[in-house]
């Protein structure tokens, strides 16, 4: 009996002008492959970038592939999630079915990515009671979206830190340095800031910049371990039959 092939994992990142961005992302591709070897990965860009997430669908399609778990590369459900990515999985053609998986946040492996960075960046674990951290992300015009960025601030605090402040690099406030300035005033005998961001580019660049007074800047999620096993854990959850296909 022939076991079905399982459905390709598209993985759709928004794109950047700035080349880390795509070299950040395809990283990240290469090492959810290696945790999932005979797993097939491609990668779609919003914008910017090639191939385009149409260009891709298309040559699925022209391949004879029927099933695709189109997974957004997005940590938060805001514009491009609710209204970009269905739009054009709608226009896919009609011969594929697609399946939309959630994003990615929240969740504690992305916790756990946060402190790998912080820890990669200097901080030790004996470090953590005194250290204050500002969870900088980019930023939404979406409430539901920046609700979301406070609540996971709100539980990392709750893991030992000394305080945990949410900031946004744009369309929200705090900035990154009035969340670093906070936590001065607080007390905590040292700042670090964790960018809540996966790759490169001109918001994480605010961020970083915003982070001059802190004494840790932590680098981007990126091709972390954990943020790869998240992406399985999405694609394994949107497979289930339960779930109703995008155009099926």
């Amino acid at each position: 009996m022939l076991t079905p092939a399982r459905p390709v994992l598209v993985v759709i990142a928004h794109g950047s002008r700035d080349p880390r961005h795509a070299a950040t992302v395809h990283a990240l591709v290469r090492r959810v492959r290696s945790l999932r070897p005979g797993l097939r990965v491609e990668t779609g860009f919003l914008e910017f970038n090639v191939p385009s997430v149409q260009g891709v669908l298309e040559s699925l399609a022209a391949e004879g592939v029927r099933d695709v778990v189109a997974l957004p590369l997005l940590l938060t459900r805001a514009f491009h999630a609710k209204a970009d990515i269905p739009a054009v999985l709608a226009d896919a053609p009609g011969r594929l079915r697609i399946r939309q998986a959630e994003v990615l946040g929240p969740s504690p492996l992305l916790l756990s990515a946060l402190e790998r960075r912080l820890n990669e960046a200097g901080l030790s674990p004996a470090d953590k009671s005194s250290t204050g951290v500002v969870l900088a992300s980019a930023g939404s015009t979406d409430p539901e979206a920046i609700a979301v960025i406070a609540d996971i601030a709100r539980e990392w605090r709750h893991t030992g830190w000394c305080a945990v402040r949410p900031a946004f690099a744009s369309a929200s406030l705090p900035r990154t340095e009035d969340a670093v300035r906070e936590l001065r005033a607080l007390g905590c005998a040292r700042v670090a800031v964790a960018p809540y961001v996966l790759a490169p580019g001109f918001l994480p660049d605010r961020i970083a910049r915003g982070a001059a007074e802190a004494d840790i800047l932590a680098d981007v999620l990126g091709p972390a371990p954990e943020v790869a096993r998240l992406l399985l854990h999405r694609y394994d959850a949107a497979r289930t039959p339960a779930l109703t296909a995008v155009g099926a």
